[in-house]
């Protein structure tokens, strides 16, 4: 559990650093945004690795509806961490679609994933969304408004969003979690 526990904390602190020292962060530059995406990807390889070998401690089990709902749950995620980059005219009604976005996925697999390494991965990841909402929405309390957006925008959207939905659990199949039940 030392990697996993390790590698939230890295996760958490790297992405927090923008936050907590934007002075440093802003006088780095471009070799900042270079060190938080090195200690991102070193986090996320501490965190497979260290859920991989965490031992199964099962704390709930929801039984097979909850598999149904994680599917529908995941593709409203990876549309939600699609949405702030994208010119559907939702993007304007949501303040953080990226971090709502890793919630719902937090949601999703927390319902399917009872173990404590889950509760660890997965609440530690949503509970750097929520400090990170409230941080954001702290430093610019009124951003502008996304105002833009179209119909060809919302359905670019919805198709790479499905698309998407697709390679991820084609990625889960090929790992060996399978992600439909039964």
């Amino acid at each position: 559990m030392t990697l996993l526990i390790l590698g939230v904390l890295l996760w958490t602190g790297a992405h927090f650093f923008k936050r907590l020292a934007p002075g440093l962060r802003a006088a780095m530059g471009n070799a900042g945004k270079g060190v938080v995406a090195v200690l991102s990807l070193g986090a996320i390889v501490l965190m497979v690795i260290g859920y991989g070998q965490a031992p199964v401690m099962t704390l709930w089990d929801m039984g097979g509806w909850a598999v149904h709902l994680n599917n529908l749950l995941m593709l409203v995620a990876v549309a939600l961490l699609g949405l702030g980059n994208s010119k559907s005219r939702l993007r304007g009604r949501l303040r953080h679609p990226m971090l709502a976005g890793v919630l719902v996925w937090v949601v999703a697999h927390l319902l399917v994933n009872g173990e404590l390494a889950s509760l660890i991965l997965f609440g530690g990841l949503g509970l750097w969304a929520v400090i990170s909402m409230v941080l954001i929405s702290r430093e610019d309390p009124a951003p502008e408004p996304f105002t833009g957006g179209s119909v060809a925008g919302d359905i670019r959207l919805a198709v790479i969003s499905a698309v998407l939905f697709g390679v991820i659990t084609g990625i889960h199949i090929w790992l060996g979690p399978w992600p439909f039940g039964g």
